[in-house]
């Protein structure tokens, strides 16, 4: 069989009107969102415009990354020192450690065969753990049931506040994901939706809560240079009393965020074309088991998981290196030790250890692979076709 020799790490490269609004920043010299000239509208305030009225909400701060973004979201919404924070047993390492900094403690959910948070599993634990939140984790791009999710959260009183890392432009039945509860974090590091290196976005309807996160990112009493703000008057409550714990996103990231944002939209659309090549081609695998999409889930397919049911630790590892022989790179999440971003639950050891069985028994043979918008339609196909072979192969071992 013909290797691939694409690149899954190699993002498309930021065109003309990326490089042009960079450098305007750059010749100003002022870099600091807050370092602006009379009548001047900073970059940073201007993205945080433009994403509020992409996601459709009346806040936004621009911060320094996803991780600090779900940190002070929670600061924001009141955490206390050691209380209980609910999130998904699958999860990467930056949710339970963005909890953890932010001085809680992660009471960790078990996750279906669909890699979504276990709702059964949600409700026991919403009774049983005391949690007053729920940092949920919106893993891999794969939404769970967001109308049962907010049933249960006004059921139990949990602050619900979702980790968007992989689903900015996403949907459930119509709403944006990062808009079923008190909040909506989002990342703008390469590997997600929007390219700034590092990055992130955190959106809300609440006043309160968003003055509160403008303070703690740094604002200083410079909040009236916010693009997508509360009124003073929200400030003036709560401004003595909030810590500046400075996460700021700069001018730079923000303008040439702007631009990519004006495109996602168009981005999405041939993120799942490659999306549904891939899954076209590995569809009827014996042995190979698919994500089920529902329906009211419009998803942004940047990257595909899928399972190996029955495989064993040295089989996955064959398998994977077969793989990689043929140029496609696989990530598996049931490893011993974390291998890049392939952390389990079992690694985080700052985190008190729990048992889930069910998610271990899902992670045991749960494969990963990105899709970067470099691949054409037919290098996706390519790549289909050889983890294709290389289950059919494992398959006929097993069976042997």
């Amino acid at each position: 069989m013909k290797p691939f020799a694409g690149s899954f790490t190699q993002q498309e490269a930021l065109d003309e009107t990326v490089i042009a609004a960079a450098a305007d920043v750059l010749r100003t010299g002022r870099l600091h969102r807050y370092n602006l000239v009379k009548g001047e509208v900073s970059q940073a305030a201007r993205l945080e415009q433009a994403f509020a009225a992409y996601q459709g909400a009346r806040y936004c701060l621009a911060c320094a990354s996803g991780g600090y973004a779900l940190a002070i979201a929670l600061r924001a919404a009141g955490l206390e020192h050691g209380e209980g924070v609910l999130t998904n047993g699958f999860t990467l390492a930056p949710v339970p450690g963005a909890i953890a900094s932010a001085g809680g403690k992660p009471v960790l959910v078990e996750i279906t065969e669909d890699m979504v948070i276990d709702l059964d599993d949600l409700e026991r634990k919403a009774r049983t753990s005391g949690a007053r939140f729920l940092a949920l984790s919106n893993m891999r791009g794969h939404l769970a049931d967001m109308d049962r999710v907010t049933d249960l959260a006004r059921a139990h009183g949990l602050i619900l506040i979702e980790d968007c890392a992989h689903t900015m432009g996403a949907a459930w039945n119509g709403t944006r994901s990062g808009n079923f509860g008190l909040a909506g974090c989002f990342s703008t590091q390469t590997y997600k939706h929007l390219n700034a290196g590092e990055g992130g976005l955190l959106t809300s309807d609440d006043p309160e809560f968003m003055a509160r996160a403008i303070m703690l990112s740094g604002s200083y009493m410079f909040y009236e240079r916010h693009g997508a703000a509360p009124p003073a008057e929200v400030f003036e409550r709560i401004r003595l009393e909030t810590p500046n714990m400075s996460g700021r996103m700069d001018n730079l990231r923000a303008a040439i965020l702007l631009p990519q944002l004006d495109r996602l939209d168009d981005a999405i659309a041939r993120w799942n074309e490659r999306y549904r090549a891939v899954e076209q081609g590995l569809a009827g695998v014996e042995g190979l088991v698919l994500r089920h999409r529902p329906a009211a889930e419009a998803y942004v397919g940047s990257s595909i998981q899928f399972r190996l049911p029955g495989i064993a630790g040295h089989a996955a590892t064959g398998f994977v290196e077969d793989a990689k022989a043929l140029g496609v790179d696989l990530k598996w999440f049931g490893a011993d030790d974390p291998a890049g971003f392939t952390s389990t639950h079992h690694s985080w050891r700052y985190v008190a250890a729990q048992s889930l069985p069910q998610t271990d028994h899902v992670l045991s043979s749960l494969f990963d692979m990105r899709l970067p918008l470099t691949f054409s339609i037919e290098d996706c196909r390519q790549i289909a076709a050889i983890i294709a072979h290389c289950a059919s192969k494992r398959v006929l071992a097993r069976a042997s």
